[in-house]
This record gives C-alpha cells, structure tokens and sequence, in this order.
C-alpha cells in the first residue's frame, strides 16, 4: 500500500512540475500551446503503457480448491449449494430465483437453510464462513 501511495505521489508531482515549467517556457514565449499539449500527451500515454504492463504482469493467487467433502458434511443440497454460489455473487433473491428458475420463497427457504447450517446471521457471514471452509 505504502509502494502505491509513494508511486503516485511521484506521479502527482512530476505532472506538477512539467506543468509549471510549460507554464513558464509558455509565458516567456519560447514554447507554443501545441507543444505544451503534445508533450503532456506523451507523458500521460507513457505512464498508461507502464502501469498497464506493470498490471498484466502482476503474478497471481492460484484459485484455491473446492472441498466438496466439506458440502457433504454441512449437508447441503445441490441446490442450496447453488444459492450459496449466487449469493457470492452479490445476487438479490429475485434475482437468484430468476436465474434459477424457481420462486422468490423457494429462494428465501434455501437461504434460511444455508444460513442455519452455516450457523451465520447474514448473508455476508455465510460466504465468509464457506470461503473459510473452502467451499466457495
């Protein structure tokens, strides 16, 4: 977090420097304006390619595997194995239902089912315990 905020602290103050000194080569008059736009253009497309390739090349974390005995031993349904996945998601009931093809209470039953076998109080606990369990 500190490397971010120095990089970008830099940043800001490059962009700030290069901005007083066209101001100053602009009023002296030895630059023009379409110089002063082409070179801030330059700059910030320079600074695009590198934080892309810096992004892309970022390594990153394995996907961790399923336990699906752990499903089993829970007991829950394929079903409400398949809500719990929606709910991840961030999916509304009636949006889970819809995509599922079923009722907005059926949806609603399976919830209160995850969350009782899950022993969590809300949504968000439940897929914090499953990614816990390392079943999501």
């Amino acid at each position: 977090m500190k490397k971010t905020v120095i990089t970008f602290g830099l940043l800001i103050l490059s962009l700030l420097v290069l901005f007083q000194i066209s101001k100053y080569a602009f009023v002296s008059g030895d630059l023009k304006i379409e110089l002063v736009i082409a070179i801030v253009a330059i700059v910030f497309f320079i600074i695009g390619v590198y934080l892309n390739k810096r992004s892309l090349h970022q390594e990153r974390l394995p996907e961790r595997e399923i336990d699906l005995t752990k499903v089993k031993a829970l007991d829950l349904s394929d079903r409400e194995y398949e809500v719990l996945k929606e709910i991840s998601l961030g999916l509304s009931n009636k949006e889970i239902g819809d995509k599922l093809f079923l009722s907005e209470s059926t949806i609603k039953t399976h919830v209160s089912n995850i969350l009782l076998k899950l022993n969590a109080k809300r949504r968000t606990q439940a897929i914090q315990i499953a990614k816990e369990m390392h079943i999501l």
